[in-house]
């Protein structure tokens, strides 16, 4: 059975750090809530949800993509850009140990947020949050495990993720990518073909299964996919969102 690893919302989310957006009031009950309804789809979309132990004095700990990597059965722990952030990759080294071999970057610095899985190349974003020597890193621990690294340059952005994800196959086998074309060059992306966003901040999209969870309030762009045949589940993270939240940054993925 796949599995999604997930944190439980801090109450201090609202000292989360941000890069791009103006800080605003968040309610930490309402985005505890509208993240059980994430957990839920993911678990009606077929995943067995573990839920990592809180850490109620990490503000973004929520954000639990960003402190790990998963390649099958092993898991590289990130070095998060945020200096807020360094004691989060320690407690996912510590609570991945006993799914994963676990491996960690030795160098730079690099965001999960940054790092676009597609087949066996794995895509890393050169941004705020993540540097040439985080990169570096990760190709030196990834290369052993037969993945290739290739480094792009989002914008705009706080992370590769913000700009690109991968949809996963479409009803007719094409595999695809959504992308925000003003903010990452869909050419840089091979062996896929790209949709392309119809509102600004709708490229995070998390393939579950054989789902694709969208944000809400994208209603052009989630036309446009079920137009490509895709099964769509549209979720209210706008409480999130405040705290630059994607949905794919609330979760890890292991497919098995």
């Amino acid at each position: 059975m796949p599995r999604a690893f997930t944190r439980a919302v801090s109450p201090r989310i609202t000292e989360c750090a941000l890069t791009h957006l103006e800080r605003q009031p968040i309610d930490p009950r309402r985005a505890a809530a509208q993240h059980s309804v994430y957990e839920g789809a993911l678990d009606a979309a077929g995943f067995e949800i573990v839920r990592l132990p809180g850490l109620k004095d990490d503000p973004d700990a929520v954000f639990v993509e960003d402190t790990a990597i998963l390649l099958g059965t092993h898991a590289v722990i990130t070095r998060p850009g945020a200096a807020s952030r360094a004691g989060e990759a320690d407690h996912a080294a510590r609570d991945l140990a006993p799914y994963f071999s676990i491996h960690r970057l030795a160098s730079g610095t690099l965001d999960g947020g940054d790092v676009l899985r597609i087949g066996r190349r794995l895509y890393v974003g050169l941004s705020s949050r993540t540097n040439a020597e985080g990169a570096a890193a990760l190709r030196g621990v990834s290369a052993p495990l037969g993945y290739e690294v290739v480094t792009v340059e989002p914008s705009q952005c706080l992370h590769l993720k913000t700009a690109v994800t991968f949809a996963g196959e479409d009803a007719h086998g094409t595999a695809r990518i959504l992308v925000n074309s003003d903010w990452i060059d869909p050419a840089l992306f091979t062996d896929v073909e790209a949709i392309e966003t119809h509102e600004a901040a709708a490229a995070n999209c998390l393939r579950a299964g054989d789902r694709l969870i969208l944000p809400a309030g994208n209603p052009r762009t989630a036309a446009e996919l079920r137009r490509h045949g895709y099964d769509l589940v549209e979720l209210d993270v706008s409480e999130l969102q405040k705290a630059e939240a994607g949905v794919t940054c609330m979760s890890l993925i292991d497919e098995g």
